[in-house]
């Protein structure tokens, strides 16, 4: 079984940094194509970033480009989002995904996910 688990959300104020990880286990992860996902009080879940199994492929939402980077230590089985210059509309559940080897902006097409964790950005 493969399981996610994120952690690293909190408060941050306007401008300020968070650095998300996903650590997976099972023997999966190396082979995974791995996605940042969030979904916002009464809102649905949107795509935020993803890389590929090597860490290629990696695309980001527009609404998070330049100022979010996702990452991956294929050694530690873990992802990473650094989150720059953070914004009040950033607040919502973060979820970590995997899914076969290639990258994808499309939650259906992921296999497993995480619980999620919340990250608040205060104005």
């Amino acid at each position: 079984q493969v399981q996610l688990v994120e952690s690293g959300g909190g408060l941050v104020q306007a401008g300020g940094s968070l650095r998300l990880s996903c650590a997976v286990s099972g023997r999966t992860f190396g082979s995974s194509a791995m996605g940042w996902f969030r979904q916002a009080a009464g809102k649905e879940r949107e795509f935020v970033a993803t890389t590929g199994w090597i860490g290629d492929n990696t695309y980001y939402s527009d609404s998070v480009k330049g100022r979010f980077t996702i990452s991956r230590d294929n050694a530690k089985k873990t992802v990473y989002l650094q989150m720059n210059s953070l914004k009040p509309e950033d607040t919502a559940v973060y979820y970590c995904a995997a899914r076969p080897f290639t990258s994808s902006s499309e939650g259906s097409e992921y296999d497993y996910w995480g619980q999620g964790t919340q990250v608040t950005v205060s104005a």
